[in-house]
C-alpha cells in the first residue's frame, strides 16, 4: 500500500509540473516550427510540373478577365488570343516569382499571435464555407449563424495549437451580401486577437468594412504598418477562368494594404484534371496568374501562394476532403510552395465524416500530417470541419486542437546535438544508479520542454478512466467547450470603440452575445 501511494504521489507531482504555465520560448511545440520533410514529388518532378506550368500559362492562359487586369497583363508583355484569352509570357512569370515578397509577416491584434511566413515555417488555422454547425447530441445540422462565427472566433482564441482564424462558416441568418461581409468580418475580428483571414463579395464591402479595421487599428498608417486582417480571394473559377467581381474585390484590397490569398479551389475529376499531376498543373498556374496580376497592381504586396485542389470521389462526384489522394495533393502543392520560395498556404482535415468520430480522427490526422510536413506555411481548414466543409462542430475544435499539438511535435522532429544523445545519462543510471530514467535529472528537464502532452485525450489506466466516468473524447470536449463559452469573452476592442463600430456600420451580433452570462451558453442550457 505505501509503494501504492508512492507512485501515485509521484504521478500527482507530474501533473502538478505539467499543469504549471512554461515560459512560451520553452513550450516543446509552438507556432512556427519548421516542415518540409515530406516530399512527394522528386526534384525531376517539380521541375516537369513547373514546365507544363509555364506552357499551360503561356499557350491557354485564362478567359474572362476584367479590363483592368488585361490592360495591366499585356502592358507587361501579356497578349490576348483570338479565342479572348489572356496569355502569360514565360518570361513575365519567371521574373514575377523571382521578385514577388517572401519573408512576410501576418500580423495579429496581439502582435504575441503574429505568423512569420519565411522558408518553410508551419502555421495551422481555420477556414471554410460551411453552412451548417453540427450538434454532437441529436446529430442533427442546424443551420450556421452569426452567433456561431463569433463562439468559433472566441474558442480559436483559447486553443494553443490553432494559430489564426479564417472564418469557417457562412452567417445564414445574415441574408444582405454587404452585411454578411461586414459583420462576418466584425465577428471574426471581435472574437479573437490572432490573425484573421476573411473574404468580401464586393469591392464596396471591403470598403466599407475599412472602416472598421482603421479605427481598431489607430488610423490607416497603423493599418497598413499592421494589417491583421487578409483577404481570401477566389479570383480564378476554374478551370482557368477569371472571376470577374473577385477580380475587383481582389484590386480593392490590394490598393487598401490588405494581404491577399490568392485561392485556387479546383476539383479533380470536376473542375480540374482527375490525374492528381495536372491537378496540381491546374492550381499551380491560376495562382500564379494571380501573383502577376497582384504584383503589377503593386510590387512585393504580401500574396500567399494558395493552390488548394480538392479531390472528387468519382463514383460520385461528390467531393472528398478526407480522402489519401487529398492528402498527398495538397501536399504535392506544398511542396511547389517551396520550391518557389513563396509563402504558402493549403488545406487539410477536411473530414468527409460528419461527426467527430473515428472516421473523421483517421481522415484529419493523415491530410494534416502531410500538410504540415510539405512545409507549407499556412494549413487552413485544419480544425472543426466535417462533412466535407458542408459542416463545422465546436467540439471538434477542441479535439482538433489536441491532434495538432501531437502534429507540431512531429514537425519538430528529433534534436541530435552532444546533450540528447544521452551518453552521460545512459551512464549514470546503468552504472551508478537505478537502472530506469524516470527520476533523472535529464528526464525532469525535459518533461515538458520535449513532450506535448493531450489537454482531452485520455491516456489513463482502464480503472482510473473507470472511476472518472469512463469518458470518451467527445464527451470531454463538450465539458471543455462548455468551460470556455461560459468564461472566454476576449475584451480587445473596448465598449467604446465598438460603439463607434456599431454607429457607422450594420453590425447584426447583439452585444448581449459578446458578455458572460450570454443566453446562448447560459449555466442552466
Amino acid at each position: 500500500m505505501v509503494e501504492t501511494k508512492g507512485r501515485r504521489g509521484g504521478r500527482a507531482a507530474r501533473r502538478a509540473l505539467r499543469a504549471a504555465p512554461l515560459p512560451a520560448q520553452e513550450r516543446p511545440v509552438k507556432p512556427g516550427m519548421a516542415g518540409g520533410r515530406y516530399k512527394p514529388l522528386t526534384d525531376a518532378e517539380v521541375l516537369r510540373i513547373h514546365t507544363a506550368v509555364l506552357d499551360v500559362l503561356e499557350n491557354i492562359g485564362l478567359s474572362q478577365a476584367i479590363p483592368s487586369c488585361i490592360q495591366l497583363i499585356t502592358q507587361a508583355g501579356g497578349r490576348l488570343d483570338r479565342h479572348g484569352r489572356l496569355l502569360f509570357p514565360r518570361a513575365l512569370v519567371e521574373d514575377t516569382i523571382a521578385n514577388a515578397a517572401r519573408d512576410i509577416v501576418l500580423h495579429a491584434q496581439d502582435p504575441r499571435h503574429d505568423m512569420e511566413l519565411s522558408g518553410n515555417r508551419v502555421y495551422f488555422g481555420t477556414a471554410g464555407a460551411a453552412v451548417h454547425i453540427v450538434d454532437c447530441v441529436t446529430r442533427e445540422y442546424k443551420e450556421s449563424t452569426l452567433a456561431d462565427l463569433y463562439d468559433i472566433a472566441r474558442l480559436v482564441d483559447s486553443l494553443d495549437h490553432i494559430h489564426f482564424y479564417q472564418r469557417s462558416i457562412v452567417a445564414r441568418d445574415v441574408t444582405d451580401p454587404r452585411e454578411m461581409d461586414i459583420n462576418t468580418c466584425y465577428a471574426c475580428i471581435s472574437g479573437t486577437t490572432k490573425h484573421v483571414g476573411t473574404s468580401f463579395v464586393l469591392p464596396e464591402h471591403l470598403i466599407d468594412s475599412m472602416q472598421m479595421l482603421h479605427l481598431i487599428a489607430g488610423g490607416e498608417a497603423k493599418w497598413r504598418a499592421r494589417p491583421f486582417v487578409s483577404m481570401s480571394s477566389c479570383f480564378v473559377v476554374p478551370p482557368m477562368r477569371f472571376a470577374e467581381d473577385a477580380c475587383a474585390t481582389m484590386e480593392a484590397g490590394v490598393r487598401a494594404g490588405m494581404p491577399i490569398l490568392l485561392l485556387a479551389a479546383g476539383q479533380a475529376g470536376a473542375t480540374s484534371p482527375a490525374s492528381l499531376a495536372g491537378a496540381v498543373v491546374q492550381e499551380v498556374a491560376e495562382v500564379l496568374a494571380g501573383l502577376v496580376y497582384v504584383n503589377l497592381l503593386a510590387p512585393k504586396h504580401p500574396a500567399i501562394f494558395g493552390t488548394w485542389p480538392f479531390v472528387s470521389d468519382l463514383r460520385t462526384g461528390a467531393m472528398s476532403g478526407g480522402s489519401g489522394e487529398q492528402a498527398v495533393l495538397m501536399a504535392a502543392c506544398g511542396q511547389m510552395g517551396r520550391f518557389y520560395d513563396l509563402p504558402t498556404g493549403i488545406a487539410a482535415g477536411m473530414a468527409d465524416s460528419k461527426l467527430p468520430d473515428i472516421q473523421a480522427g483517421y481522415e484529419k490526422a493523415y491530410t494534416n500530417v502531410l500538410a504540415g510536413h510539405s512545409g507549407a506555411n499556412l494549413i487552413y481548414e485544419s480544425a472543426g470541419m466535417h462533412a466535407s466543409l458542408l459542416g463545422c462542430c465546436l467540439e471538434s475544435y477542441i479535439i482538433d486542437n489536441d491532434m495538432l499539438g501531437a502534429i507540431n511535435r512531429t514537425v519538430r522532429g528529433i534534436e541530435i546535438n552532444d546533450e540528447s544523445l544521452s551518453i552521460e545519462a545512459i551512464r549514470e543510471v546503468c552504472v551508478g544508479g537505478p537502472n530506469h530514467f524516470l527520476g533523472h535529472e535529464q528526464t525532469m528537464q525535459l518533461m515538458q520542454k520535449d513532450y506535448v502532452y493531450p489537454d482531452i485525450g485520455d491516456r489513463n489506466s482502464p480503472k482510473e478512466w473507470a472511476e472518472l466516468g469512463s469518458k470518451i473524447a467527445l464527451e470531454r470536449a463538450a465539458v471543455k467547450l462548455r468551460e470556455i463559452m461560459t468564461s472566454h469573452f476576449p475584451a480587445h476592442i473596448g465598449a467604446d470603440m465598438d460603439a463607434k463600430i456599431r454607429a457607422s456600420l450594420p453590425v447584426r451580433l447583439p452585444r448581449e452575445n459578446m458578455q458572460p452570462n450570454t443566453p446562448r451558453w447560459s449555466a442552466n442550457d
